[in-house]
């Protein structure tokens, strides 16, 4: 579960709308809503990258799907480590010599 935002969305939309629009410093508009001007730096850029005008970064859907993917990769790693196993023990229950029972 992913820890919880310091800043609601609805201020960091507003934020950013505010940077790009007016042509602001950030800076000065972090000050005025009382945001750390690194987080709306941050915000900003990762806003310029999903609309297409950053080509260094991922899209927040990019990173979306990074994500997804690299859980998937873990579980089936997981799985495999499993199956793995699970061979290894039947292998050795093959390779076991049989012995009659006495009567």
């Amino acid at each position: 579960m992913p820890a919880p935002r310091k800043y609601p969305d609805e201020l960091r939309e507003r934020a950013v709308r505010e940077v790009r629009t007016t042509g602001r410093p950030i800076a000065h508009v972090a000050k005025d809503l009382g945001i750390h001007k690194e987080a709306l730096r941050g915000w900003v850029r990762q806003a310029e990258a999903d609309t297409g005008e950053r080509d260094d970064l991922l899209t927040t859907a990019e990173q979306k799907e990074l994500r997804q993917l690299r859980r998937e990769n873990a579980e089936l790693r997981r799985a495999n480590e499993i199956l793995k196993a699970a061979s290894a023990f039947s292998a050795a229950e093959l390779d076991r010599p049989r012995t009659r029972p006495t009567r």
